[in-house]
């Protein structure tokens, strides 16, 4: 009787006594006429790499769209960020809010910064960790093709030495076995050698399954990778140019803090003088005050003809601009500046916003109207310009220049808005060359900036 011997790979071959085309035919006899039946099932460890291998296609799949996620958060704050520099930028290069609200503008935003630079080294190490996660799962793909292709090298291997005819086919082994028990003995020796083709071949099938998941999983993990190193490269390149932008903006602002303080020291330098002498100081307070209310009678009065006059709206339903550029030297409202005379509940009020820069600077109206009144105040030593935007609403234009250069419009005229009125002066009780802007609504002072 002949005897099986494990191959090298640990499947039983038959040198001699091969199975042919013959002997598969009564083998499929005997297995019909329900004699004989080998039943063959997918080995666990098939079914659970199957699994194993959806279960980290699932698990990638799920920390990039995290990632992404991330990635649109970090983009929508970028575009937040972007804004509030670009606005800073343009207060700084425009009409300027106090240097303290521009110096807390500017530290939120370097927080910000910071806090999106934090997010975009995390996005590079998640990066980093998917680049080898990808090189994992590419390696397992590696490893599994060299499995199948050794399984299907073995299955091809047994296929050809069962058709080999060279070989004794089962017929003859049956008619030259000495009893039955050799008969029976072979029989199930070439049927054990099926059942190890078929279990071979379920193997590799299940082999394709596995490797067909991982091949997808690597070609998903190698694109959503890709363009997650591309959205990060995006963004850094965003923050950089944000690091570039605010680093501007904080040099504009050491020469606004420089050009305040000087300009300040002047005006104090001024006050000082003034506030040294305090009979002086209470008599130029009362006569200021005094020629205010003169001058708001007046333009009360001359802004009623002009309604009488139809020459302006009942309404102003536009915006107001910034009449002109340069720094803040005094906001609106209670202040402990001396000069200033007082106003409701407030012993010394400012009435409007001053705005200093270079003298003769252009002044612009700060919206469309009605030149109500040009020239000198016939109260003090100011020069003034009044528009009327409606019959509620008006705007003044106080120390403008009156030598050099003039108002160059006139009382009844009609002006668009940004159209320039006056310029820059130190004309009436100033302590340096400045733009006082204020805003009467119905006959009283309001803040300039809630309407614009």
């Amino acid at each position: 009787m002949r005897r099986s011997v494990p191959d090298r790979r640990g499947w039983s071959t038959r040198p001699k006594s091969i199975i042919g085309r013959r002997g598969f035919a009564l083998l499929l006899c005997l297995a019909l006429s329900g004699g004989l039946f080998v039943s063959v099932s997918p080995t666990p460890a098939s079914a659970d790499a199957l699994s194993d291998a959806y279960a980290k296609q699932k698990a990638l799949q799920q920390q990039i769209a995290k990632e992404k996620a991330q990635i649109a958060a970090l983009a929508a704050s970028q575009t937040t960020l972007s804004g509030k520099i670009a606005t800073t930028k343009g207060t700084l290069s425009s009409v300027v809010a106090d240097v303290n609200a521009v110096k807390a503008q500017i530290v939120d935003m370097t927080v910000q910064v910071a806090q999106a630079q934090a997010s975009i080294d995390e996005l590079s190490t998640v990066a980093t960790q998917l680049d080898q996660e990808l090189r994992d799962v590419q390696e397992q793909e590696r490893a599994k093709q060299d499995e199948l292709s050794a399984r299907r090298a073995i299955l091809a291997d047994r296929i050809r030495t069962a058709y080999d005819t060279d070989r004794t086919s089962m017929l003859e082994t049956v008619l030259s076995s000495k009893d039955f028990t050799d008969i029976i003995s072979e029989v199930g020796y070439q049927l054990d050698f099926a059942g190890q083709d078929k279990i071979l071949a379920e193997q590799i099938s299940q082999d394709q399954q596995v490797l067909a998941v991982i091949h997808k999983t690597v070609a998903d993990t190698r694109a959503q990778t890709d363009q997650l190193h591309s959205l990060a490269a995006a963004q850094k390149a965003l923050l950089d140019q944000q690091y570039s932008e605010l680093a501007a903006a904080k040099a504009q602002l050491v020469k606004l803090e420089a050009q305040t303080k000087a300009l300040l020291a002047a005006q104090q330098a001024q006050y000082a003088t003034l506030a040294a002498n305090q009979a002086k100081l209470k008599a130029t307070l009362a006569a200021q005050a005094k020629a205010e209310a003169q001058i708001e009678a007046l333009i009360r009065k001359l802004v009623l003809q002009a309604l009488q006059q139809g020459g302006i709206p009942s309404q102003y339903s536009g915006s107001l601009i910034w009449p002109m550029p340069g720094v803040i030297t005094q906001q609106f409202g209670c202040t402990g500046f001396y000069l200033e005379p007082p106003y409701g509940s407030c012993a010394h009020f400012h009435r409007g916003i001053d705005i200093a820069n270079a003298m003769y600077t252009p002044i612009r109206a700060a919206g469309p109207g009605k030149v109500i009144w040009s020239g000198k105040s016939p109260y003090d030593t100011a020069w003034i310009v009044v528009i009327a935007h409606s019959t509620h609403l008006v705007s003044w234009y106080a120390h403008v220049d009156n030598k050099y250069h003039p108002p160059v419009v006139h009382a009844g005229q009609y002006v668009a808005q940004g159209q320039i009125i006056a310029f820059e002066g130190m004309t009436g009780n100033t302590t340096g060359p400045h733009l006082h802007w204020a805003v009467q609504l119905d006959d009283i002072w309001v803040n300039p900036r809630l309407f614009l």
